[in-house]
């Protein structure tokens, strides 16, 4: 019955249903399901599946905006239970669009991919500077730092942040993302991590943790 109710959830939430996928998450609950159970083989490994076919180009933007609303309306009930049953998150991660930038709709998808994965995400916005990143990192000492630029103008701004914690005497790892990107150009401004797409992110952000 449980399996049944898990690959319901699993189902509905990569067809975007919400408000299947809170019923279903309300159902596993009132099952006795574990959260942690719910959250793993629920609505984790249905975000997986979304983020392998979004690299593989099967589905596309929308698709993984409606997928992650889905597990969102999952994580709203699941949420106050995790706490209860001091689940931990697989690490806490800082993202934010750099200074002088104001695209956020990747940012958007990889704070929604990387919360999908399981890890804690506080979204810093956009058009962030390299103070607002370095008080993030001292006051929430998150695992990682990341950033994201859609212009070439404001990659600069990933650099100075980047040097900006190293200052600041922080060794919290950076990751940097973005349209203009290479994995050349992260390495050459100190980056940890270099991630070409919201997937990508995620298998960055895991090899950063472990």
């Amino acid at each position: 019955m449980s399996e049944q109710i898990l690959e319901s959830m699993k189902e509905s939430l990569m067809k975007g249903k919400a408000d299947e996928v809170k019923r279903l998450c309300n159902e596993a609950v009132a099952s006795k399901l574990s959260v942690e159970q719910i959250l793993n083989e629920g609505l984790i490994s249905a975000m997986n599946i979304i983020g392998k076919k979004f690299k593989n180009n099967e589905v596309y933007v929308p698709e993984v905006l409606i997928a992650a609303r889905a597990m969102n309306a999952g994580m709203a009930i699941l949420k106050p239970l995790l706490k209860e049953a001091d689940v931990k998150a697989k690490g806490t991660i800082c993202v934010g669009t750099v200074k002088g930038d104001l695209h956020d709709i990747g940012k958007n998808l990889v704070c929604m991919m990387l919360e999908g994965a399981g890890y804690e995400v506080i979204d810093l916005g956009v058009n962030v500077d390299p103070d607002k990143f370095v008080n993030a990192a001292k006051e929430k000492s998150p695992d990682i730092i990341a950033m994201s630029a859609l212009l070439t103008t404001t990659m600069g701004s990933m650099k100075s942040t980047i040097d900006a914690l190293k200052a600041a005497g922080l060794s919290t790892k950076t990751m940097v993302g973005g349209a203009p990107l290479t994995d050349n150009f992260a390495k050459e401004i100190g980056a940890d991590g270099y991630a070409p797409d919201a997937a990508s992110a995620v298998d960055m952000a895991n090899t950063l943790v472990a």
